[in-house]
Order: C-alpha cells, then sequence, then structure tokens
C-alpha cells in the first residue's frame, strides 16, 4: 500500500519528524477556499502513486493566488504514467542549501530492514549509486526494532557527513526507522531530506509503502486505501479480499487466478499472441464455489468484458469447488464466453461437472492451450 505524499508527511507528523506543512486539495473551486492557509512562493504537487512527477510536470511553482489556481488547474486531471491526478497537495518552497537521500527499506533476500543514505540526494540518487558509490551507504541492520548508534555513525562517516549535522540526522534516522518498523513498511523514505537556509534538517518529500498484510493493524492507514480509487469494481472487490485490477480501456478479456505470478504469466502470454487484458482478478487463498461466483459477478459486471480466462492451479484446490460456482454464475454470465484450467484436488469431477453445463464454455489443460483458445475465438 503506497501512501500519497501527504499522506507519509502525516504519518510523519505522528512521530515529530520535521517535514513541510502544507494543504491538499481536489479541485480548484476548493483550492481557492483554502487560501488563507496557504504561504507563498508556494510548491504545487500532483498526488500520485508513482515517480517521476516533476518531469511530467506534476510539480509546479506559484508566487500569488493567480498563478497557483491556473497551475493547480492545469494538474489537476492530468495524465502521469497512466495515472489521473486527483489530488494536489500545496506546501511552501523552502530555499535549500543541500539536499540529501535516507531511507529505510526491506531487504527480501536477507529477510532484514536496511538503511540507505546519501548526502546526494533528489532525483538523481540513482545516477548517485552507480557513478559515486562512496557516497552512499548501505547497511543491513540486525534483527529487532531499534537502530544502533554504531549504524547511524558509520553512515555519517563513510559519506563524508558533516559533523555539525550529525545530531540532527541521528534523529531523523531514529524517528524514521520508528516509523518503518511501527507501520509495517516495506519503505520508509525522505528524499530529499534538505538542509535548508538556516541548517535545519527537512523532510522535503517522503514515501511510504506498507505491506497490504498487516493492514488489519493499521485501519488508518486502509482507509486511505479507499480514497485513492473511485473504480467500484475494485472497492467492491476489497470487500470479498479480492484484488480486482484494471488494466486497458481496451480489450475484451479478462483474466481470474489465485495467485499474482498465475495472472502476470496469463496477461504477458495473451499480450503476445495481440490481444488486450482489460482487467484481472486476484483471488487470493480459498477459492471456494461461493468466492467463485462473486468474482465471475463483479468481473461480468464490467461492459467491456466478453471473454473470461479462469486459470486456476493449486494443489489442494477442489476443482468441484470451482466448477460449483462457475454453475452458479450462468444465470448472469449471458453471452460471455469462458475458458477455464483447472488443476487441483477434483480436477476430473469438475471437470465433468463443467461439461455438463450450457453456455459458452472452453476447457483446456493448460495456461498455453488456453491462450490458444482465446485466440481461436472457438470452443475446444
Amino acid at each position: 500500500m503506497k501512501l500519497l505524499e501527504f499522506m507519509a508527511h502525516q504519518v510523519f507528523g505522528e512521530y515529530d519528524l520535521p517535514s513541510t506543512p502544507g494543504v491538499t486539495a481536489e479541485s480548484v473551486v476548493q483550492l481557492d477556499k483554502l487560501e488563507a492557509k496557504i504561504e507563498y512562493p508556494a510548491v504545487i504537487k500532483a498526488q500520485v502513486q508513482t515517480g517521476g512527477r516533476g518531469k511530467a510536470g506534476g510539480v509546479q511553482f506559484a508566487e500569488n493566488r493567480e498563478e497557483l489556481l491556473e497551475k493547480a488547474g492545469k494538474i489537476l486531471g492530468m495524465k502521469i504514467k497512466d495515472l489521473t491526478v486527483e489530488k494536489v497537495f500545496i506546501v511552501p518552497k523552502i530555499e535549500v542549501k543541500k539536499e540529501m537521500y535516507l531511507s529505510f527499506t526491506l531487504d527480501r533476500k536477507t529477510k532484514l530492514p536496511v538503511m540507505i543514505f546519501s548526502p546526494e540526494g533528489g532525483v538523481e540518487i540513482n545516477e548517485i549509486a552507480e557513478e559515486n558509490p562512496d557516497k552512499l551507504a548501505k547497511v543491513v541492520l540486525p534483527a529487532g526494532d531499534t537502530l544502533p548508534d554504531f549504524v547511524i555513525q558509520y553512515a555519517a562517516d563513510k559519506t563524508g557527513l558533516d559533523p555539525a549535522y550529525f545530531p540532527q540526522f541521528r534523529e531523523f534516522c531514529l524517528k524514521l526507522f520508528t516509523v518503518f518498523i511501527k507501520h509495517d513498511c516495506m519503505l520508509a523514505e525522505i528524499n530529499p531530506l534538505v538542509i535548508t537556509a538556516d541548517d535545519t534538517l527537512l523532510a522535503l518529500d517522503g514515501k511510504i509503502d506498507v505491506d497490504d498484510n498487516s493492514l488489519y493493524r493499521h485501519p488508518e492507514v486502509a482507509s486511505f486505501k479507499d480514497e485513492l480509487t473511485t473504480d467500484e469494481l475494485v472497492l467492491e472487490a476489497r470487500h470479498y479480499d479480492f484484488l480486482y485490477i484494471p488494466i486497458k480501456d481496451q480489450g475484451d478479456i479478462a483474466v481470474i487466478s489465485n495467485g499474482s505470478g498465475m495472472i502476470m504469466s496469463s496477461i504477458d502470454l495473451i499480450s503476445k499472441r495481440g490481444m488486450d487484458v482489460t482487467c484481472a482478478l486476484d483471488l487470493g487463498g480459498g477459492a471456494t464455489a461461493d468466492r467463485i461466483t462473486e468474482a465471475l459477478r463483479i468481473v461480468a459486471a464490467n461492459e467491456r468484458v466478453k471473454t473470461i480466462f479462469i486459470n486456476i492451479f493449486g494443489g489442494i484446490t477442489r476443482c468441484d469447488e470451482i466448477a460449483g460456482g462457475v454453475e452458479k454464475s450462468m444465470i448472469f454470465m449471458g453471452k460471455k464466453r469462458l475458458v477455464i484450467r483447472l488443476e487441483g484436488t477434483n480436477k476430473e469431477i469438475g471437470l465433468l461437472k463443467l461439461q455438463a453445463l450450457e453456455g459458452n464454455i472452453s476447457l483446456v489443460d493448460g495456461l498455453y492451450e488456453g491462450v490458444d483458445a482465446l485466440a481461436k475465438g472457438v470452443k475446444v
């Protein structure tokens, strides 16, 4: 769950981590009403779950109210990497002496937190890591929920941080690490961490990525998730613990599977055959008849969908349950075509049930055969 920047600043505030104050707005009218809370010159930042906002025109500066409303109006509604900007974050422009980078992330290989620091930050941090490795400290942390002082000291010494800033730097490290631990983060990042004109450290931008599996412990974060989309099918799918993924406005194929890897493999092969997937749905665990029925109902509600590829693979998945869910779904399938690949317990029983159903159903033995069936557009 990637929090928007303004949400990250809210979390920083909970831990007294200095960051730029600001206001958010979803329209120019709403922004105009917040005029009294805005300090000029101001920075207008598009709020989207991706990087590259600045290069895409999603970060603008305004010297007065007229510029603010004009530029915010252009940012709202614009597309950045296929994401529509529905909210802007307005913060005061800060005079910066130096930009730095600080983050804590999870190393999937060691399953331990990693601290990354560079006294050279900003949008070029990736280039800095490649071209000037001495300017970047990357430390795998010991297991536990505390950040040892020797790690902070090592990061400062290795990268040549001015000792005058070390006390503030230490506080930032400790507080950001607390955010990382307390919020079950996959990533807690400040880029840039700046030194202002009065020699104060400040979080100018922040990223927080919370592990989806921990959202039950963070209801305030989980509520943000629903605010990030107005897609009714996405919200309805969440009610059943499904992940519904809008993919393309074109295309008429939907994919239903039980795992992100299976979904990605299906979409890749379908795309290579020149076909477009308009949406996908990840069932997660427990592919029961009732869950299959609800999944098919949600996907079928997408008016663009004409063909649904059900690709279920699992050693303990009961295929007769899958078939039972498909049977219940036929009442609202209409003319939609189903291509079904099953693998799991009671596969033969499930296939017999499906073969007995009336409707446009193609049964296939594997992923490649399923994609072939989609391409041919006929029963096999």
